[in-house]
């Protein structure tokens, strides 16, 4: 039997020739026919209902002439939602097809690292022949 060849060992992933475990799954590299990265963007939802709250905060602030209070809270409300549009970060997937349909092996917001594990992944499957 030939030597098991690693392509990548890092933050608890591993690709080798003969298997790919990550998140506490171990998958057979005889079975993956295909690999390829995916990026889902978050949902900006939240923050622009937070913002548009602030908005009306200020409508509602002008209309009962408490304009100081008003416009400090419409300030905190848009803070917040700026702040938390910024600090919602794309997620980046491994995902593997296989005969028995694709999956989704591995989720990180690095999408560097990512794409690491799927050039791994290439070449462990080119190594197999």
């Amino acid at each position: 039997m030939a030597e098991e060849k690693s392509f990548f060992n890092e933050g608890g992933v591993s690709v080798t020739n003969a298997r790919f475990m990550a998140q506490g799954q171990t998958y057979a590299m005889s079975g993956i026919t295909s690999v390829k990265s995916f990026r889902e963007d978050p949902s900006h939802k939240g923050p622009i209902i937070l913002g548009i709250i602030g908005v009306l905060g200020t409508l509602g602030a002008f209309s009962s002439n408490s304009v100081g209070n008003g416009i400090v809270m419409t300030l905190l409300f848009i803070g917040g939602a700026v702040a938390w549009w910024m600090y919602q970060k794309p997620a980046f997937s491994v995902l593997l097809n296989s005969a028995s349909g694709e999956a989704k092996a591995l989720t990180s917001k690095d999408g560097q690292f990512i794409s690491h594990v799927v050039n791994a992944l290439n070449d462990a499957i080119v190594h197999r022949g």
